[in-house]
């Protein structure tokens, strides 16, 4: 059976490398502009770039807890 695209290894490698090239993208353009934030900690260094990192994370952690809590039984609708 023929592996779906996302999951080979050539693929996911490449999808690493686009990640990392944005990333660097992000953190250059952010070398190169003035930034005028609204508060003190949005003026920072790359702090789009770290912010977005941050997120990531919690978002994926978040929705680990929730499969968690959501998750059943694996004979949940075969009961009599």
């Amino acid at each position: 059976m023929k592996q779906h695209w996302l999951v080979r290894p050539g693929t996911i490698r490449l999808l690493w490398v686009i990640f990392l090239f944005v990333l660097a993208l992000t953190i250059l353009a952010s070398l190169t502009t003035e930034v005028h934030g609204w508060f003190r900690i949005d003026g920072s260094f790359a702090f789009y770039a770290w912010y977005g990192f941050l997120t990531c994370i919690c978002m994926v952690i978040v929705a680990k807890l929730l499969g968690r809590l959501l998750q059943r039984k694996e004979n949940y609708y075969d009961r009599d």
